[in-house]
């Protein structure tokens, strides 16, 4: 097919003649390295005259007096340049017209971008752009695109969410392999040896055997880590506005909670006490922040790598991590277990939970008090896999690739969300004052002491305010399934077709979360859309800060115990105030490497009096 393309095409516009260059006969190189000419194969490319051509006289004149336009070239080097040329462009739109057979509209598609050239070049934000394609087709329950080379079918519909992610889960077990996965038994990335990037019954097991360690119970005990982390860095900015004798100051929101998640991360996931306030360069902090820069060239070379070659890129295990940054973290996690077995340390912490379950002795439990728990409303159960008793026997550099988790979930997601909330806050004064108001109650009720679990599990407007910061400033603006065997979405009436195996389904949450249909005036910050009156208003599949099903977040316990944590101390220390560099409104920052604001978001800490 491709030789008789090509041959039809020149053919079409050239006749191919002999040059003083052409070998006649062909004589072929030596040796063994391929079939080839000897001193190449030079053929002249003389442009055919079309039939219908008018020549005037003059024309005839002039072409008798000039040599035909020539133009040579060796044969040996254009065919297979045309031959790999064509396969690259077979290879990169070879499925651009995969959804034309199915009765679901499908957007533009172009080579190699697919559908995504905004966001790859960086002309809107990850969050807009999910927004922008979900109102693309406001009619539809479902609409296909092509993510690069990825065929990708994108749900709005909440029903049908629910049934990919909950009801038909065994047709959509795993996350598409971005960043790898470990399907390769030799391969040392520790990325694909997240909980994450597992996939079929390693997840499971995964998943079973971490569960324990994320029960509301679990993270009682791991509460006061928190409280500690939280009370030091209310502390530390009280201190450095009196030492400098000012009223207020101003900081870049995403940095100071960068150093909190950061904290919180070092004591909780590793087991050690770091201070990123008054120790700002310590090297926790500066690894986890360059293992997190997702935006830097090398880590955008390697998801491209991923996304085109995934299978070469964990034959070599090739990471998404940088290695010294995996290096650094494995000798943490290796010396910290080497001490606490050797001196018999037990620490509320995920290492001492990882050893728990490495031996066996963390198991499913469910306590009364668990039963009676009061949750937050973006918390998301966890399915029947996950409270399987399982005890899977993991590596050193499993255990490692967990408390990583902690890094992907916390370091950017955590503070992301507390970055937004804070700007919100700010620019929502009436809401920011009765949430103080509830903090003043609350350490009222204890009387002076330090918050405990269940007096923050208790603040109702604390929740709906942190609820509210999650739909509209979703840290996680899509979240995908890979389809493990073919799928036929049926709707009763005249949508049908097959969801191929292989193929990709997105949730495009920040979209949901957006829709006038499920959240009226969608733009507008307002808490009291989870309000204990108006919560049942809301369509539990169209809201998914955490995604949906048995590949939600396990950590959404700890993420909102953590967020609501820094919040409640915070806010009884300060009031969060606008400054001349408050961007407002704010304007997010283009590209696809996380959620965040053009500008930074600049708050002034004003003690209260």
């Amino acid at each position: 097919m491709e030789v008789k393309a090509i041959i039809y095409y020149m053919l079409q516009e050239f006749s191919f003649e002999p040059t003083p260059n052409t070998q006649i006969p062909l004589r072929l190189g030596k040796g063994f390295a391929g079939m080839r000419s000897e001193k190449g194969v030079y053929v002249e490319f003389r442009p055919r005259k079309k039939e219908n051509e008018q020549v005037s006289k003059c024309q005839r004149v002039k072409c008798v007096n000039r040599s035909p336009h020539r133009m040579e070239i060796d044969l040996m080097i254009l065919v297979p340049l045309v031959a790999i040329l064509g396969t690259i462009y077979y290879y990169i739109t070879k499925d651009n017209k995969y959804f034309h057979d199915k009765p679901i509209p499908s957007m533009a598609t172009e080579p190699l971008f697919g559908s995504t050239r905004r966001l790859m070049t960086k002309q809107t934000s990850f969050h807009e752009f999910m927004i922008e394609i979900y109102n693309k087709y406001p009619l539809v329950k479902v609409f296909g695109m092509m993510d690069t080379m990825q065929r990708v079918f994108v749900v709005r519909d909440p029903e049908l969410i629910k049934r990919i992610g909950v009801k038909d889960f065994d047709h959509f077990v795993n996350h598409r392999p971005v960043f790898g996965n470990d399907e390769n038994p030799h391969n040392t990335a520790l990325f694909g040896k997240t909980l994450i990037a597992l996939n079929d019954q390693k997840w499971r097991d995964m998943r079973a055997t971490l569960s324990p360690a994320f029960t509301g119970s679990k993270m009682r005990h791991m509460f006061e880590l928190i409280v500690e982390c939280s009370t030091n860095m209310a502390k530390y900015y009280k201190e450095e506005i009196r030492k400098n004798g000012v009223s207020s100051r101003e900081h870049e929101m995403k940095d100071v909670f960068t150093r909190y998640a950061n904290d919180v991360i070092a004591t909780c996931a590793f087991g050690i006490k770091v201070d990123s306030l008054k120790n700002a360069e310590n090297d926790f902090y500066l690894n986890g922040k360059k293992m997190m820069a997702f935006n830097r060239p090398i880590v955008m070379l390697r998801l491209m790598a991923f996304r085109i070659v995934p299978k070469l890129m964990s034959w070599f295990s090739l990471d998404l991590f940088d290695r010294e940054q995996g290096e650094y973290f494995t000798e943490i996690i290796r010396d910290t277990l080497k001490t606490r077995e050797a001196h018999g340390i037990v620490r509320p912490d995920m290492v001492n939970l990882l050893i728990q379950a490495r031996k066996g002795v963390l198991k499913q439990q469910r306590e009364v008090e668990e039963r009676d728990e009061v949750k937050g409303f973006a918390t998301v159960e966890e399915s029947d896999i996950g409270e399987t008793n399982k005890s899977l026997q993991m590596t050193e550099l499993e255990m490692v690739a967990q408390c990583l988790i902690f890094f992907l979930a916390g370091f950017d997601t955590v503070s992301t969300c507390l970055t937004f909330l804070a700007y919100e806050l700010t620019v929502n004064k009436e809401v920011q004052d009765k949430l103080y108001e509830e903090i003043r109650a609350t350490s009222k009720s204890l009387g002076g002491s330090s918050l405990t679990y269940d007096a923050l599990q208790g603040m109702q407007y604390m929740d709906m305010v942190v609820s509210e910061a999650l739909r509209m400033w979703s840290p996680a603006p899509s979240t995908d399934r890979m389809c493990v065997r073919d799928y036929v979405v049926d709707d009763g009436d005249r949508l049908k077709f097959t969801i191929d195996k292989g193929t990709v389904v997105f949730i495009p949450i920040a979209g949901l979360h957006h829709d006038p249909q499920y959240y009226p005036n969608p733009s507008k910050f307002d808490p009291e859309r989870f309000s204990e009156e108006n919560r049942h208003k809301i369509n539990p599949n169209a809201y998914l800060p955490f995604g949906i099903g048995p590949r939600n977040c396990i950590g959404s316990r700890f993420a909102l115990m953590e967020v609501k944590a820094i919040i409640y101390y915070m806010l009884q220390e300060f009031s969060f105030e606008p400054t001349p560099n408050t961007q407002i409104p704010l304007r997010l920052a283009k590209g696809f490497a996380g959620m965040r604001s053009e500008n930074g978001v600049f708050v002034e800490f004003r003690p209260r009096k």
